[in-house]
């Protein structure tokens, strides 16, 4: 028994290696941040222009401003984890939770994932730099799990309050790339996230939209990029409407663009 007890206690941790490639990588960049060489500039005759470096004393550290949502689409965590640890893969989160509810946190809320690819938000092109990055485990072809989404909504409730987000600001993977993703897709509960205060959702009674309305113009107000009309508003109903997502919006559907659109 004493031997069985050394041999689970003393195997290394399956993502050891991980670990200390991450501690390594956030050492280089605290040593970039702690330079203090003045910049070395010339002007257009060759002459060197004086530079000499004074430390402010009034600065922070970036902090994010949106969470953008996604789906795994792989079968299972581990799957993923081995997905975000592997250099080729050029793809990461700053959280993974499983269906189970246990959350996997990767990176440093203050770091920059790569999650968001070329997705863009309203006037904000690089989401990466702006956002946190939530991996659900969850193949797309069914509901969430319930201690996934009790375990979303408790995290959610703690990055809302750390950093100030807005509620608008919760947002998915397929609202900033509609042309590309679909996560977390059509079975999210957005409303319910709503109603916790983690993004907007249209109220239960509607005025009906003006007939001149403008449809690309509200898209872009509530944050789509409409260079892909149709990929945008299947983004927005798979968001939601979620019962139907064909590329065309119909009357009672208009409605719920309209009420949105007002909202931010």
């Amino acid at each position: 028994m004493a031997v069985l007890i050394c041999i689970v206690s003393c195997s290394p941790k399956p993502y050891a290696a991980t670990d200390k490639s991450y501690r390594k990588q956030a050492k280089a960049y605290a040593k970039t941040i702690l330079l203090t060489d003045s910049v070395t500039l010339t002007d257009s005759a060759g002459t060197s222009i004086p530079s000499q470096w004074v430390g402010t004393t009034n600065f922070g550290l970036r902090k994010p401003n949106y969470v953008v949502i996604h789906y795994t689409n792989q079968k299972t965590s581990d799957e993923t984890l081995r997905t975000f640890t592997l250099p080729r893969t050029q793809v990461s989160a700053h959280y993974v939770i499983d269906k189970n509810g246990k959350i996997y946190h990767m990176l440093n809320d203050y770091l920059r994932a790569w999650h968001a690819g070329s997705g863009k938000w309203g006037n904000n092109t690089d989401v990466n730099s702006s956002s946190i990055g939530i991996e659900l485990d969850n193949y797309g072809d069914g509901p969430f799990a319930q201690a996934q989404i009790s375990s979303l909504l408790a995290l959610l409730a703690k990055l809302k309050k750390a950093y100030g987000i807005p509620k608008a600001n919760f947002v998915g993977h397929s609202d900033i790339a509609p042309s590309r993703k679909q996560d977390p897709g059509v079975f999210f509960p957005w409303k319910t996230l709503s109603q916790k205060g983690f993004g907007l959702w249209y109220d239960d009674v509607l005025t009906p939209c003006p007939d001149d309305m403008d449809i690309i113009m509200a898209l872009r107000i509530v944050g789509y990029d409409t260079g892909d009309l149709k990929s945008a508003i299947v983004a927005f109903k798979r968001h939601f409407i979620q019962t139907n997502i064909d590329p065309q919006f119909s009357g009672p559907e208009m409605d719920v663009l309209y009420n949105l659109y007002q909202k931010y």
